[in-house]
């Protein structure tokens, strides 16, 4: 935290912007601790406290951005790769599919404030077509809530921030072995996590063809299809496969019970 404070006091303007495009592209950077020391900074009159903030929304709001348009584009394919970071991927993209399920384009105004759901929430507006004049009118009020939030903590406990960094000047080494003991603590954590949803790593899939001609043969009366497409890809006016059922993948544990115990199920997804 100590390096943040004294790059940001170097660098400023420049620094404070390019943080918080990072995080806004998808990119493991604490944009949150940068906006609290940009905070700081303009509390002890070292940044200029409206260009600050203008330079980190417009950061936000290009980086959301680019993410909202990619995601019109490449849909599925773009969530995917920004999820690839996750322990569990198709988690990651069902947290953040389920949001925008019950919360809708609300979703974005909070967005910024939950790990995993802050990257994905652009990309999956876009995806979902969102309107893009819509998209900026929510995720600007996203962004201001966000980054005056944190520009405002480091701005009321600027005193408070100063201790803490003389203290981690004086104490630099303590530091320094909690810092180590954490990020093995929470490596251990990831792996742990990772070792649990192996299981989930390996989807039995089965080709076109071979449903089909399992369809036309005498077989088809023990065949179960099933929709599970997430919330944005699906609506009740959506076409599906001929004999198909409907089943809401953010309502598993109930909709699972009204599936049958004696067919042969095959889903297919977006």
């Amino acid at each position: 935290m100590n390096s943040i404070f004294l790059l940001i006091s170097r660098h400023r303007y420049l620094l404070t912007f390019l943080t918080v495009l990072a995080e806004a592209i998808g990119l493991p950077v604490p944009a949150a601790l940068a906006l609290v020391a940009a905070g700081a900074g303009v509390a002890a009159k070292a940044l200029n406290g409206p260009l600050t903030v203008g330079l980190a929304l417009s950061a936000m709001l290009i980086g959301d951005s680019l993410l909202f348009v990619l995601g019109r584009y490449m849909g599925w394919a773009l969530l995917a790769i920004l999820c690839r970071l996750s322990v569990n991927p198709e988690s990651c993209v069902l947290r953040s599919a389920e949001s925008f399920y019950k919360r809708g384009k609300v979703t974005l105004l909070f967005a910024k404030f939950i790990p995993g759901v802050n990257t994905m929430a652009p990309p999956l507006a876009g995806s979902m077509k969102m309107r893009p004049l819509q998209f900026l009118r929510f995720d600007l009020t996203g962004a201001c809530l966000y980054i005056f939030a944190y520009g405002g903590v480091g701005f009321l406990f600027r005193d408070f921030l100063v201790v803490i960094t003389r203290g981690l000047q004086t104490a630099g080494h303590i530091f320094a072995e909690v810092l180590l003991t954490a990020a093995l603590v929470y490596t251990g954590y990831r792996i742990s996590i990772y070792r649990k949803n192996l299981v989930y790593k390996v989807v039995p899939r089965v080709q076109v063809e071979e449903l089909v001609n399992k369809l036309a043969s005498d077989e088809a009366g023990n065949v179960l299809l099933v929709d599970v497409r997430s919330h944005g890809y699906y609506d009740p006016h959506a076409l599906r496969i001929k004999g198909s059922i409907r089943i809401e993948p953010n309502n598993l544990p109930e909709e699972l019970k009204l599936l049958p115990k004696d067919k042969d199920i095959y889903l297919y997804c977006t």
